[in-house]
């Protein structure tokens, strides 16, 4: 079965950072999009959230089968790591720099989704939203351990604690997650600026909303606002048909 896909893609600077690091792309005609939350500070976050959606944009589309897809996925991840460590060299006063990512990628009915660090990428299918991908943090790792209860993780001064990122190793480590689309299926790309103002059941409510993929992405920024805005928050909203 072929699918086509809908995207939309809204990013704010919040209401407590004075620049934005996040970047974000959508090509639906070429059945994919990303998102990056870049670290670092300043100027060298933004490079390094540019170099990735720059990097991915330059190497996904017009895969011949999903396992051509899956493997342009990795090749994004490793080559936009080379080119953040490369621009490092160069540039030695940006040390430190590197972001979180995620890929979605669609071909038929097949997803390919590449992920590292914090940022998240959710499916929303028959009104049920799942979280799909495993934060790379400390905190999480606490979880997973039964070290914490999520009520402790949420508030938990560590929480930003980033365990795999893109651009911050020679050898970095990400996940590759396969899986089937169904038609009406919609994934949400976002970084930890909503995540960490926004719990899961009310991001599911107001995604479960209907209504077009703007008004969706922007009720996402606006309650991430609501509720304090302390970072950058960006979402990407992808709708299967």
């Amino acid at each position: 079965m072929t699918f086509r896909i809908q995207c939309i893609g809204m990013t704010n600077v919040g209401l407590k950072r004075t620049n934005n690091e996040d970047a974000f792309v959508t090509r639906p005609d070429m059945g994919f999009c990303a998102l990056a939350d870049g670290m670092g500070g300043a100027a060298a976050g933004e490079i390094a959230s540019r170099i990735f959606v720059d990097t991915a944009a330059e190497i996904l589309g017009s895969s011949e089968s999903s396992e051509e897809t899956a493997e342009r996925v990795k090749h994004a991840f490793t080559l936009a790591n080379r080119r953040i460590l490369d621009h490092v060299t160069e540039h030695p006063d940006h040390a430190g720099m590197g972001c979180t990512a995620e890929i979605l990628a669609v071909l038929g009915e097949d997803v390919i989704i590449g992920h590292a660090g914090d940022s998240r990428t959710y499916r929303m299918r028959n009104h049920d939203l799942k979280q799909l991908t495993a934060d790379h943090s400390l905190v999480q790792e606490q979880l997973d351990k039964g070290l914490l209860t999520p009520l402790e993780a949420r508030s938990h001064p560590l929480r930003n604690v980033i365990l795999r990122a893109v651009g911050t190793k020679e050898h970095m480590e990400f996940d590759l997650l396969k899986g089937k689309a169904l038609a009406g299926d919609i994934f949400l790309l976002c970084t930890d600026g909503l995540t960490d103002m926004v719990g899961d059941e009310d991001i599911g409510h107001c995604m479960g909303r209907g209504g077009d993929l703007l008004s969706s992405a922007d009720r996402l920024i606006q309650m991430a606002l609501t509720a304090g805005g302390k970072d950058n928050v960006t979402v990407v909203l992808v709708k299967i048909e």
